[in-house]
């Protein structure tokens, strides 16, 4: 029998714009009458959806299963062929991605508020994936946008019953073809193919007694991806994976790797003296690497991995074509590319930037500040690539130095001893009333303007450092591949010594606005171990006085503190 079809008449929501990473709003907006249905169709309405395959998953938070359901009878109702869909409706972001790629599909729905809190008072975010396995570029999500403010019915298949997620296989729902793959399957098979597994499984091994290791999942969707590889594919014990188990609320927790909200590592690492501690996010993308005593900053996490680039197969056999980094991340990455002779290039905050490079091979690595690391085996940012690429160095350095330990701690010593340190730390003010940020913005942007920081002196009262501005500008960006154009991506001041400011407006959030501060000051190799070694926040304590003077962030924000400091 046909399957009855019902054109469903809806008026237009106001404010549906998808950012970089989709739309993000709170659970409830999401549960408003035709509000999720007209984002869907809005989506299958800006691509080709007749005869599409799309992949179809999200991070296990809650609402994703009930928006699987939505989508499934959406996309029956408008001729798309082929579902592919996690099991249980879970796939991480990166998952998501290589599997979009792997199997050829047009592209992919992703269910996902990536490192938000999730539950039914919390956040809920829906993100299209093109065929390449990336972010949509903003020519898709403006027409998504677009068709979002003039919509006024959409389609769906009505009389069947939801669909099982949880057992795998080839299915039929009302007449289009559905695939429910094991979530953590491919995505092994993957990394199996890029790293050298036998290398570290040979280390983890021979330095049991000696070496510790803990993943904590953070209650997101990568605890089932931890454990696939830690425990089952090295052979590790089930007790180096923590909160490891994915749920609706991420277990009441915010599941942002960072110093604050991964806290329960961080302590943990402490305590037990653990050598390599790491945490991934809500949806997987993201990560930290955190030691005993050790935590890497993410500007130093991709700049070291590109750094040792070689003793990782997929590089050493591929070659490393060019380095990258979001404008806002230290510039620890492009020390590494001008030694190695390497392109390096700087982009706006957005996956998709480094997208373009990667598929015109001009890119291999490259990284956000914002704890998101990868390469060009996917298209999207890769937690857990990026903490297998460090167990992958630590075992190579390991095999290079026999006679010592070499922990994340002497990893970081060493590049520092080459290198030099870009100290870098991140003030996140969330959630502030957005008039307040609009004003902040509007009063860097007279300064910048008017040319009146250039020159200007300002000293710090707690260290007596001056710092005077050599530059200030809003961060624009030419895509070098396909010639786009985007403006106003960062405020920037630079100084005399090197250093710099940045500030952005977040597109993360879910209400309200997020104000992020970026501070980056280098020190030069030859300065020695006292000066490279120094806490971060004492190496950063004046620039950060003079940021804060300059932008008058806390009479702008009313805020005295930042909700999170990384």
């Amino acid at each position: 029998m046909a399957p009855q079809i019902k054109e469903i008449p809806t008026k237009p929501y106001d404010g549906q714009k998808p950012g970089t990473s989709g739309l993000r709003k709170r659970v409830k907006i999401f549960q408003q009458e035709h509000y999720t249905e007209n984002f869907i169709q809005s989506i299958l309405d800006s691509i080709t959806a007749k005869g599409a395959t799309l992949v179809i998953g999200g991070d296990g938070r809650y609402l994703v299963k009930e928006t699987v359901q939505t989508i499934l009878r959406i996309a029956a109702a408008n001729g798309v062929a082929k579902l592919i869909i996690g099991h249980d409706g879970i796939l991480s972001t990166p998952a998501a991605s290589n599997v979009i790629r792997k199997y050829k599909a047009d592209g992919g729905i992703l269910l996902t508020a990536s490192h938000n809190p999730g539950g039914p008072n919390n956040d809920f975010g829906i993100k299209y994936n093109v065929s390449n396995g990336g972010p949509a570029p903003e020519n898709v999500t403006n027409k998504i946008f677009e068709k979002t403010k003039t919509i006024s019915s959409y389609k769906v298949v009505e009389g069947e019953k939801d669909l099982d997620l949880s057992t795998l296989g080839a299915k039929q729902f009302a007449g289009m073809k559905v695939e429910i793959i094991d979530s953590v399957k491919d995505y092994v098979q993957m990394l199996q193919e890029i790293f050298d597994f036998d290398l570290i499984k040979s280390f983890l091994t021979t330095r049991s007694g000696e070496f510790k290791v803990l993943f904590d999942g953070l209650h997101g969707v990568t605890g089932p991806y931890g454990k696939a590889i830690l425990v089952e594919t090295l052979g590790l014990s089930p007790s180096v994976v923590q909160n490891d188990v994915p749920l609706p609320d991420f277990g009441g927790g915010h599941p942002d790797p960072n110093l604050t909200y991964a806290k329960s590592l961080v302590d943990k690492v402490e305590k037990d003296g653990i050598h390599f501690g790491a945490a991934s996010d809500g949806d997987g993308d993201r990560n930290m690497i955190y030691g005993k005593g050790a935590f890497v900053t993410p500007s130093d996490s991709v700049a070291i991995i590109a750094d040792w680039a070689d003793r990782i197969p997929y590089f050493k056999k591929g070659g490393v074509k060019g380095l990258a980094r979001s404008m806002p991340t230290s510039a620890a990455i492009d020390l590494v590319a001008k030694k190695k002779g390497l392109e390096c290039f700087e982009v706006p905050t957005g996956w998709k930037f480094f997208g373009n490079l990667m598929d015109a091979g001009r890119l291999s690595i490259c990284g956000e500040e914002s704890f998101g690391t990868g390469s060009d085996h996917i298209r999207e940012k890769d937690g857990v690539w990026a903490i297998i690429a460090w167990l992958n160095i630590l075992a190579a350095a390991n095999r290079e130095s026999p006679n010592e330990l070499v922990g994340i701690k002497e990893i970081l010593q060493k590049h520092y001893k080459v290198y030099g340190r870009n100290f870098f730390s991140r003030y996140d003010y969330e959630e502030v009333p957005s008039d307040g940020a609009n004003e902040m913005v509007a009063h860097i942007n007279q300064g910048i303007t008017s040319k009146s920081l250039i020159g200007s002196k300002f000293s710090s009262k707690s260290t007596g450092e001056t710092f005077v501005v050599s530059e200030a500008y809003n961060f624009d960006y030419t895509d070098p591949i396909d010639k786009s154009v985007s403006k106003n991506q960062g405020q920037v001041v630079r100084f005399e010594d090197g250093s710099r400011v940045v500030w952005r407006l977040s597109g993360t959030g879910s209400q309200g606005a997020t104000v992020r501060m970026y501070v980056e000051r280098y020190v030069d190799p030859s300065k020695g171990d006292k000066e490279l070694t120094r806490e971060t926040a004492e190496g950063l304590k004046g620039l950060i006085e003079v940021a804060l003077e300059i932008s008058k962030l806390k009479e702008f924000l009313k805020r005295e503190e930042p909700t999170v400091i990384t």
